[in-house]
């Protein structure tokens, strides 16, 4: 339906969530309003969402049809009134064409964005890790978890001080490292699944049991 390609093709995710009041950091992350979110797992990026604690997750026309708890075409012409969009006079092909070409820079923010996102929520597993899982003795075995933590703590807060405070060159460098191969996305499904045997078990990662 020509209304959902309209909205889909002219909004920007992130906008769409500031406007409705969803405080987004310049990394993109944001408190979830889907659960009871005390630290933001929510990522916002400019065409799809994903909720590192409870999973949500798709467009932005997904993304206000669970906000206001509507269908999704109840959603996508709240969308067009609320950003002053029409289905009688589409934006030119032109217009559409400028809205859909990224620039290296707006690409490079958007993978440092993700990037901070994954890296930030595994830190604070790894926190939690090496309190939850420390040996309670000298003679105790020690857990993986804790091994984990001991070994990769360090290394994910120094890549994260980088993109915090590095510069353009610096912080490109981190993003390819954490990218290539794949190896970002595959730890942000580990840490997916993480969080579901979390919430399964009861267990806050936060540090809340």
């Amino acid at each position: 339906m020509r209304i959902f390609e309209i909205v889909k093709e002219n909004v920007n995710l992130r906008e769409a969530a500031e406007l409705y009041g969803i405080d987004v950091n310049r990394y993109g992350k944001a408190l979830c309003p889907f659960h009871n979110d005390r630290h933001p797992s929510l990522y916002v990026a400019d065409d799809h969402y994903y909720c590192f604690a409870c999973g949500e997750h798709g467009d932005v026309i997904d993304f206000v049809g669970r906000l206001f708890q509507l269908s999704p075409y109840d959603a996508a012409r709240k969308l067009m009134t609320d950003f002053h969009l029409s289905p009688d006079k589409p934006p030119s092909a032109a217009a559409l064409h400028a809205k859909r070409i990224r620039t290296e820079a707006q690409q490079l923010m958007e993978n440092e964005r993700l990037c901070f996102s994954v890296l930030s929520d595994y830190a604070r597993v790894l926190r939690d890790w090496k309190v939850r899982y420390a040996p309670q003795s000298p003679d105790a075995p020690v857990h993986a978890r804790f091994m984990e933590a001991c070994h990769k703590l360090d290394e994910t807060e120094y890549y994260l001080d980088i993109l915090c405070v590095g510069d353009s060159h610096e912080r490109a460098e981190v993003v390819q490292q954490q990218m290539a191969d794949g190896k970002l996305d595959r730890l942000r499904r580990r840490l997916e699944k993480i969080h579901k045997e979390e919430l399964e078990d009861g267990y806050d990662t936060a540090g809340v049991a």
